[in-house]
């Protein structure tokens, strides 16, 4: 593919990053404060819309609730807008109570479930009020011993839960159910995998659909498989980007394994090339979900876009008819060198070009530092000790 074709599919990549990657949080033993990091929801929004000013493709920002709750979502909904962004996924708290030890949509006790239903449907009024289009939901739902709970009982309270949640949302509305196969829980998790996900998703109809967490995966786990079999179901409806070592670490985008991410947008990359799969393909929701650590704020939010964008134009710039013949002659290395080509080719040079046809620095990253944001914001907002989100 020349380039120019490429810078267009390049202008139409939109990626929403989340309010919590821009607030103090961390591991679960420690939260480091950094200074000028987001005290509130509206420093938070503030801060997406600068990485999109730095970027000009992160045009979202997803909420988390109640971390994100505010008194007027009129007037949060407009701070948004005036500083260029939309809000973007509402994603229900269904974790951090006291009640929800034992479960939340899958809790033994019918009062337990009561709440976490209402706090989903809540969550649906406030996409409603802020112009969002789609709940995104991750259970920490599970248990810890055998025989603390019945698995079936369980899986039946799950779907009477979702199908609530699910028959109270509006036309166009749409729900993402994300998987994670282990943690907090750990003898049995109630959405432990893509294939459950899908199976729920099924259950509840065409607008919910899978959402793939990158970190959210035993190690060695094929990824871009799951996401090529999502892709030709009809039933992969978002990611999460983040990069791991170990577990969920929720590292910056492509840190660890650029080659992992380039092997995911490929298979994105294709499914857009077939008219059999292009439509899943083109409303997949690309979103960030990150803790930092350890690291600057927005300087790690802006690198995680710019990685991304990297691995979809690799993506993008892999020779597919090439790559088809040395599938049909049986050529093993021929086609795995094909795509490896992809993989290797420097593509900073076009991203650059993309960006200074918006107006853009062509290193957002260096941008950022150059114009002193980091600084002026630590002056401004200073130290905040205790944990913005997490």
């Amino acid at each position: 593919m020349s380039d120019e074709p490429v810078l267009r599919r390049l202008g139409g990549l939109r990626v929403e990053t989340p309010s919590w990657g821009y607030g103090n949080s961390g591991t679960r033993f420690h939260v480091y404060p950094w200074p000028g990091a987001a005290r509130d929801v509206w420093e938070r929004v503030d801060d997406a819309a600068l990485v999109h000013r730095l970027t000009g493709c992160c045009p979202t920002v997803a909420l988390h609730i109640p971390w994100d709750r505010v008194e007027d979502w009129d007037a949060l909904r407009r701070h948004a807008e005036e500083g260029g962004i939309a809000i973007g996924a509402i994603n229900p708290n269904l974790f951090q109570d006291d009640d929800y030890r034992l479960g939340s949509l899958c809790h033994p006790s019918a009062d337990v479930r009561r709440r976490a239903v209402d706090h989903c449907l809540e969550c649906i009024d406030v996409a409603r009020r802020v112009g969002s289009d789609t709940i995104s939901l991750w259970l920490a739902d599970g248990t810890n011993y055998a025989g603390q709970d019945g698995l079936r009982a369980r899986y039946r309270r799950l779907e009477a839960g979702l199908r609530e949640v699910h028959g109270a949302m509006p036309p166009g509305m749409r729900l993402l159910v994300e998987y994670k196969f282990f943690e907090p829980a750990f003898y049995s998790t109630d959405l432990p995998d893509w294939g459950t996900a899908a199976l729920m998703c099924r259950k509840l109809g065409a607008s919910a659909q899978v959402l793939v967490d990158t970190g959210h995966h035993a190690p060695g786990t094929n990824i871009e498989q799951i996401v090529a079999v999502l892709l030709e179901e009809g039933a992969l409806g978002g990611f999460h980007f983040n990069d791991r070592k170990y577990a969920d670490d929720d590292l910056i985008v492509g840190s660890v394994d650029p080659f992992a991410l380039f092997r995911i947008m490929f298979e994105v990359v294709s499914a857009l090339g077939d008219p059999r799969t292009a439509p899943t393909a083109e409303a997949i929701a690309f979103m960030i979900d990150q803790s930092h650590n350890v690291e600057g704020k927005l300087e790690a939010m802006i690198q995680s876009v710019v990685n991304i964008q990297a691995a979809y134009a690799k993506a993008l710039l892999v020779d597919v008819e090439r790559l088809e013949a040395a599938r049909a002659e049986g050529d093993v290395l021929g086609a795995h060198r094909v795509l490896l080509e992809g993989f290797e080719t420097d593509v900073r040079p076009l991203l650059a070009r993309h960006r200074e046809t918006l107006g853009l620095d062509p290193d957002p990253v260096a941008a950022f530092r150059a114009a002193g944001y980091a600084e002026r914001l630590a002056a401004e907002r200073g130290v905040t000790r205790t944990a913005s989100a997490y």
